[in-house]
């Protein structure tokens, strides 16, 4: 997969408080650990998920997309 196709944004929605921000991903890794800007819980990725944005965002992480790492 070429890098220009892959979403560079994700919407993070905590589940313990449901506050929502929109990141940018980091392009080369898995985003492990994410502070809540509401409630600022340590939010963690799920089993089985890679990262937060997995687990907590509204796109996968950029090594998703391009088939490099495990997650949804």
């Amino acid at each position: 997969m070429v890098l220009a196709t892959l979403r560079r944004f994700s919407t993070l929605t905590c589940p313990h408080c449901g506050f929502s921000e929109r990141r940018q991903m980091p392009i080369d890794a898995c985003a492990f650990f994410h502070e809540c800007g509401g409630c600022k819980q340590l939010l963690r990725p799920l089993d089985g998920d890679c990262c937060v944005f997995c687990s907590y965002g509204s796109e996968p992480c950029p090594p998703v997309q391009a088939g490099e790492a495990k997650g949804r």
